[in-house]
């Protein structure tokens, strides 16, 4: 307090107004002096802009991530979907082939099992005139 006394007390006592800005600049001097990081300190309207700032570039951000995961999400479903479809052509294709597979082994069984029937009712055949 006693330097603001000081301060009148000089500008109460200078005798023109030169001696008085000559006093002003030289309190001002002191004040960047005494406190030099003083034009760098942010206000409460400096915070609220930037706070404000912020949020803006927050929503951007937020609706740029929305509109990306909806493209990812249209994306992986579109795959899915092909998935799906390759899946069920290939399921199809390798059921004709087992059916395909199993035609051919009943056919080739018939092939053996018919001969071999003949051949058991004539061995049997021979068997019952030999008795």
């Amino acid at each position: 307090m006693s330097s603001v006394v000081e301060l009148y007390e000089a500008l109460a006592s200078a005798p023109d107004d030169r001696a008085r800005a000559r006093v002003i600049a030289a309190a001002f001097e002191r004040l960047d002096e005494r406190y030099p990081h003083l034009p760098d300190l942010a206000t409460q309207q400096h915070l609220r802009e930037t706070e404000l700032r912020l949020q803006r570039e927050i929503e951007q951000v937020r609706a740029n991530l929305t509109l990306q995961i909806e493209q990812l999400r249209g994306e992986v479903k579109t795959a899915i979907e092909q998935l799906r479809g390759d899946v069920k052509t290939d399921i199809e294709q390798l059921r004709g082939e087992v059916k395909t597979d199993i035609e051919r082994s009943r056919n080739s069984l018939l092939m053996w099992l018919i001969p071999l029937m003949f051949a058991q009712v004539g061995a049997m055949a021979a068997l019952v005139k030999l008795l």
